[in-house]
């Protein structure tokens, strides 16, 4: 018999394969992620259902489109049962493709089953029109349709698992443009296995009196475009949900990562080494044993900072934070506190000598080890460290304690470690009252200047004076420069007070001319923080005019030390303060490394010979001699004037002065004068002078 298809049902076939491909692909790529074999579970039962009513619907709807001469009709328990078919098969291939694993055997084997099980499912379908007499297959076509039906649910199988991953991009396209291919795959094995069937002539519907073909089309249509779109809405809503969970836990874990460790070098943070120390103080309390704190800060950290940006202190740090990671054990917490600041908690230790062993291989491994991150700028840390429950039991204290230590190593010299000590509290307790009198001594006038004369060579004449700053406290009573000067440096208060000792030094000079004494060279020490200051040379010689003094009559120390650190950057601001009218002298000259020719190109006005050289006079006898005659020799050879400090004995006088040094300061000479004694000194030389 001759058949023909209604073309708008041919058309609607197409669509719902269309969309039931795309419902396959996008509740395959949900299922994947989902981690609950509960939740998989119940998706796949649910996607299989509604995928299973859109496959079979397209191929229903595609059967309703045909028509023969003779009515029609479907048998109800037939076709249900290749509606159940359908279900199963959807089922079959929501299982396969989200399987960890999808090998190309087990996808070989998984498209056969699914070929096999819709081209039942279409046959079935067939048998329920209950031909009489029954319909013939062409061979070839049906040989065609399951191999169509296995090559589509293959491909259908492939790009499932494809297009699973949501994050991917442009993947609803993709999954688009897929569910088109499979749909013409789908409808092509249909009409392909439709081609196959032959209605013989005078056949006669069994079922012609079954389910009204009309009404079935209808329905079916709209109830499978409801459950594929609801079900896709359904997997949309949860992918959303998923989505915001997801988010939400992420952003749970950067709080979390925000209260526990420090966002520059990913290590614990304070909050998280106080719980981890309280941890280890129950644990030590209950096995007995012994923890250590070892209390770190960086030498020379602030120098680098301030000279190289923090985007360079930063690069500092984080390289310090890995290097530390591998020198300590594995079980070790390393934490940074803040700044330059890291402590390392070492448990289950068996005495103080592991303690010790540690810090030993943390600095030895810092100042000799080539590290692989390429860090070109090292730092070496100065190492306190506090025993658990000798040196404290509670966290405050044992972190307390191993600060103290910490600093009292930087006081022996840097780069090393200490024990805590009992007498290092009363150390560490003076520090902060310093600290706090620095704070305030400004503003209530808590400093004085006195004023050390210097001579000229022959040991009578006054040549100039250098200033030293005192600091007089209502409760710490009169305190040294060498006790309060490192700790401004460190705060960088010592910027402050070094223009208020230029402001002050410059105030006494112009006391001493309105008194009618002779115009005196003051000296005046640059510490290593104030030459950081780009704006220093311009707001000293800013000082120097507002308070009416000749930029003559200053002289600035920078120590030989400091001047070498960074040669090239000293030269510039030399030159800054001597096209200013500023004399420049090298303070501490011998006790670092200078270049000859870096000394040549600072053309500086004096070289002041450090008191160790000077005390050699008398205790090291001709090689003592030898060094300060050959640093004699050398200065006039650049046309440099020579200051030799600390001259305390007669014998050093007499051979200085037989070696043509220019100029002396020492006790021998005259002490440290308040401004006032400098000023009768000033008057006696005057009328000393006068009455020549």
């Amino acid at each position: 018999m001759q058949s023909s298809y209604n073309s708008w049902l041919v058309a609607i076939s197409f669509v719902v394969a269309t969309l039931a491909s795309y419902t396959a692909l996008d509740l395959t790529g949900r299922i994947f992620v989902l981690a609950s074999p509960r939740l998989r579970l119940v998706w796949r039962m649910g996607g299989a259902a509604a995928l299973g009513i859109g496959i079979w619907s397209m191929h229903f709807v595609a059967m309703l489109a045909f028509s023969l001469p003779v009515p029609l009709g479907y048998d109800f328990a037939d076709t249900t049962y290749s509606l159940a078919l359908a279900i199963g098969v959807s089922y079959l291939a929501l299982r396969l493709t989200t399987q960890e694993r999808l090998t190309p055997a087990r996808l070989a084997a998984g498209g056969t089953l699914m070929g096999f099980g819709i081209a039942g499912m279409h046959y079935s379908g067939m048998a329920a029109l209950h031909m009489s007499p029954g319909i013939r297959y062409q061979p070839a076509w049906f040989a065609a349709s399951l191999a169509i039906a296995i090559g589509a649910s293959t491909a259908a199988l492939w790009m499932a698992r494809a297009l699973s991953n949501d994050d991917a991009q442009h993947v609803r396209r993709k999954r688009f443009g897929a569910a088109l291919v499979m749909a013409i795959a789908i409808t092509g094995m249909h009409y392909a296995a439709m081609a196959a069937a032959e209605f013989p002539l005078g056949s006669v519907c069994g079922s012609a009196n079954g389910v009204n073909a009309a009404w079935l089309a209808t329905s079916v249509i709209l109830f499978t475009f409801a459950i594929l779109i609801v079900t896709l809405l359904l997997s949309r809503f949860d992918a959303r949900t998923s989505f915001l969970v997801g988010a939400v836990s992420k952003l749970n874990g950067q709080i979390v990562r925000l209260a526990t460790l420090d966002t520059l070098t990913g290590l614990p943070n304070r909050a998280t080494l106080t719980e981890r120390i309280d941890g280890a103080i129950l644990a030590a309390r209950r096995q007995r044993s012994l923890f250590a704190i070892l209390f770190m800060d960086l030498d020379g950290f602030k120098t680098i900072n301030d000279s190289l940006g923090h985007s360079a202190g930063d690069q500092v740090l984080s390289a310090f934070a890995q290097r530390l990671l591998i020198c300590v054990r594995a079980g070790d917490t390393v934490a940074r506190l803040g700044g330059d600041e890291f402590v390392v908690l070492s448990e289950n230790l068996a005495s103080r000598n592991e303690a010790a062993a540690l810090a030993e291989g943390v600095l030895d491994r810092m100042r000799h080890d080539t590290w692989a991150d390429s860090q070109p700028l090292q730092v070496m840390p100065s190492i306190g460290i506090a025993l658990f429950p000798e040196d404290g039991e509670t966290v405050d204290t044992l972190l307390k304690h191993a600060d103290a230590a910490m600093y009292e190593a930087k006081r022996a010299g840097r780069s090393t470690y200490r024990f805590f000590e009992p007498s290092m509290n009363e150390a560490a307790t003076r520090t902060l009252k310093i600290q706090n009198a620095l704070r305030d001594a400004l503003a209530e006038r808590h400093f004085t200047l006195h004023f050390q004369p210097k001579f000229h060579g022959t040991g009578d004449s006054l040549a100039g004076a250098e200033a030293l700053i005192r600091l007089h406290h209502p409760e710490l009573g009169t305190l040294a420069p060498l006790e309060f000067i490192p700790i401004a440096e460190r705060s960088g208060q010592i910027v402050q007070i070094g223009y208020w000792v230029l402001r002050e030094a410059c105030r006494q000079i112009r006391g001493w001319v309105a008194q009618g004494l002779p115009p005196i060279k003051v000296a005046i020490n640059l510490s290593p923080r104030q030459l950081l200051q780009t704006d220093l040379v311009p707001t000293m010689l800013a000082i120097v005019k507002a308070e009416g003094v000749q930029c003559d009559q200053i002289m600035f120390e920078i120590t030989e030390t400091v001047a070498m650190h960074d040669a090239p950057r000293t030269i510039e601001m030399l030159r800054e303060f001597q096209a200013s009218g500023f004399e420049i002298a090298i303070d501490d000259f011998g006790t670092g490394y200078s270049s000859l020719a870096y000394l040549q190109r600072f053309r500086v006005k004096q070289l002041k010979i450090d008191r160790f050289f000077t005390n050699g006079l008398d205790a090291h006898g001709p090689e003592g001699s030898a060094i300060v005659s050959a640093i004699i020799a050398l200065a006039h050879s650049l046309e440099m004037d020579v200051v030799a400090e600390g001259v305390e004995t007669e014998t050093q006088l007499h051979m200085l002065k037989a070696m043509s040094c220019d100029e002396m300061q020492g006790f021998l000479l005259g002490k440290p004068l308040t401004a006032d004694d400098f000023g009768d000194l000033l008057r006696g030389r005057a009328m000393t002078a006068d009455a020549c």
